[in-house]
């Protein structure tokens, strides 16, 4: 039973000087010294982080929500190139979005308080204060097709949704106007693998089905995307995950260690490191909103006293940007994993161990 002085053993909050806050770094170091709500888990998720790079941990990021149409997606790209994203885990509809912006096709702020009638009239679509003139949509699409036919003679086995990905930021390497804007672009360049649990449910996925109907698509095989992502937690010494926004990437990513334990019989004990960043709660049963603690009952997550897990509950928009911020201000960087040139053989290796696993 804790004493009073143990659960009086956190530090003593005191009144804070805001104009202490002179950078980043200094601000984040106000709310580690509240420790309290949300300001106190974002100091944690800093800490965790840092934690995370120091222990050369292969970092998964998992992106749900409409984040890229913001034009934050600048933050991830700079996470890739520095290293401190090793693996992208993202709807589909986000690495869409993205690809406006490397194309340099317009997306505008707008307003939520709107006559969506009228806009449907003016060609425009609506993702709440964004507004997206069918324009850019129909290039993107047209885009993204040309790349598909390109490719498709030299793609005539199955591919995972990552190798797809990764012939579109290539191309948008080549030819797109501002290929910096771009997550798909700097994820090619730095050979970190994206991947996406649903590859039809996003107008990429619906532009590479349109091709199948003209007999020049492309087979995305998801079997491949579940294999190689356990591979990739299974050939890494340390796991682990920034999850922005819950959704289908997040079990996507936490599935692999089930995929290695309870399928394969080869796990690991689960992932070493979780950050979760979500405005969800667990009272309705969706996956955005389930607890970190719930994903240790399914051997996602390690059991482990010391803290390795946090959940900030904000929105995507604003605390994943401070998150990262806080990185780049303390100059963190780590060298190039370049995954998606390992990701073959990294399978290979996890298929070997599982038939040796299978023949004992």
């Amino acid at each position: 039973m804790p004493t009073k002085n143990d659960y009086l053993s956190g530090y003593r909050i005191r009144g804070l000087k805001p104009y202490d806050a002179k950078d980043i770094v200094s601000f984040l170091r106000t709310l580690d010294s509240s420790g309290a709500y949300n300001a106190g888990r974002l100091a944690e998720a800093c800490r965790l982080y840092e934690r995370m790079v120091r222990n050369n941990t292969t970092i998964a990021l998992t992106l749900a929500g409409a984040f890229t149409p913001t034009g934050l997606g600048g933050y991830v790209s700079l996470a890739i190139e520095r290293g401190l994203v090793d693996v992208v885990i993202s709807t589909g509809s986000n690495l869409y979005h993205d690809m406006h912006l490397a194309l340099d096709l317009p997306v505008h702020q707008g307003s939520s308080n709107v006559d969506d009638s009228d806009l449907l009239k003016k060609g425009i679509v609506r993702i709440y204060d964004i507004f997206i003139p069918e324009e850019t949509l129909f290039k993107t699409d047209r885009f993204v097709q040309e790349v598909v036919v390109k490719y498709r003679e030299s793609l005539s086995t199955p591919i995972s949704s990552a190798d797809l990905h990764y012939i579109l930021g290539k191309e948008l390497l080549k030819v797109a106007p501002k290929p910096d804007e771009s997550i798909l672009a700097t994820a090619a360049k730095c050979n970190v693998p994206i991947y996406t649990p649903s590859p039809g449910d996003s107008s990429i996925g619906m532009n590479t089905a349109k091709l199948k109907l003209e007999n020049g698509g492309l087979i995305i095989d998801p079997d491949i995307d579940v294999l190689e992502t356990a591979s990739i937690i299974y050939n890494s010494s340390k796991n682990g995950v920034i999850v922005l926004g819950g959704g289908s990437p997040k079990n996507f990513y936490f599935q692999t260690q089930p995929m290695l334990d309870q399928i394969l019989g080869i796990g690991r004990g689960g992932h070493d490191y979780v950050i979760q960043i979500s405005v969800d709660v667990p009272q309705y049963g969706g996956l955005s909103g389930a607890t970190l603690q719930e994903a240790v009952s399914w051997g996602k997550i390690r059991p482990r006293e010391e803290v390795n897990k946090v959940t900030v509950y904000s929105d995507i928009t604003i605390a994943g940007p401070l998150l990262f911020s806080y990185m780049f201000a303390k100059e963190h960087k780590s060298e190039l994993k370049n995954i998606y040139l390992h990701k073959d053989e990294w399978t290979n290796d996890m298929r070997k161990s599982y038939i040796d696993h299978i023949n004992k």
